[in-house]
């Protein structure tokens, strides 16, 4: 078993007309025992730019704080907040920096940047960027996800329309993935607020 199946994973970012969303399953695992129901993958950096950590859950958490740490440096210095397309520069040059001992995570960056045009990207352990214009995917059900979004994708759709074809691509691709599930978390973003929202596993 990949090191990056240990804990399992779901995840992935939608674009949608001045908007994005962006989900995960809530499964921890240790390979097939469940562990907790009620993981968190997705974090805040500011309120238009989110990340999702996809692999080793403790890697994840490293990560994440060190990116916290960095992003508040950014704001005392710059006195604004990171742009989608800087963040995720720099998540991918800390990553380079490890690259003979990588933290084994696959992130998912989703942002508002400029005239609150959507920016999503992802990229492997090493930091190397997969740029998008539509949906991007990770974690143990990239696969399936990769079937579901393909099929359901629309482009320009409105904020609940978005949230109904992400939530329905993400729940019938973990059902094909025994190591992630139990449900979802859903963020959708637009210019003026951040609606989450917890979705229930069809087997709940």
């Amino acid at each position: 078993m990949s090191i990056f199946e240990y804990n399992g994973s779901a995840l992935v970012a939608m674009v949608g007309k001045n908007c994005f969303a962006i989900a995960s399953d809530r499964r921890l695992g240790v390979q097939l025992q469940t562990i907790a129901t009620d993981f968190q993958r997705i974090s805040k950096i500011h309120d238009k730019l989110f990340i999702g950590l996809s692999g080793l859950a403790t890697d994840s958490q490293t990560l994440y704080q060190r990116l916290v740490f960095r992003h508040k440096l950014y704001q005392l210095r710059e006195e604004r907040d990171m742009k989608p397309e800087t963040f995720a520069s720099l998540v991918s040059s800390m990553q380079y920096e490890k690259r003979f001992g990588p933290y084994f995570c696959q992130p998912v960056i989703a942002g508002l940047g400029d005239d609150d045009k959507p920016f999503i990207c992802t990229m492997d352990a090493i930091g190397a960027k997969e740029l998008a214009k539509d949906f991007v995917v990770a974690g143990t059900a990239s696969e399936s996800l990769y079937g579901a979004c393909e099929s359901m994708f629309k482009p320009d759709m409105e904020a609940e329309e978005l949230f109904e074809t992400i939530s329905q691509a993400l729940l019938s691709s973990v059902d094909r993935d025994c190591l992630s599930g139990w449900g979802g978390h859903v963020y959708v973003v637009t210019p003026t607020e951040v609606k989450e929202r917890i979705l229930k596993g069809r087997m709940d």
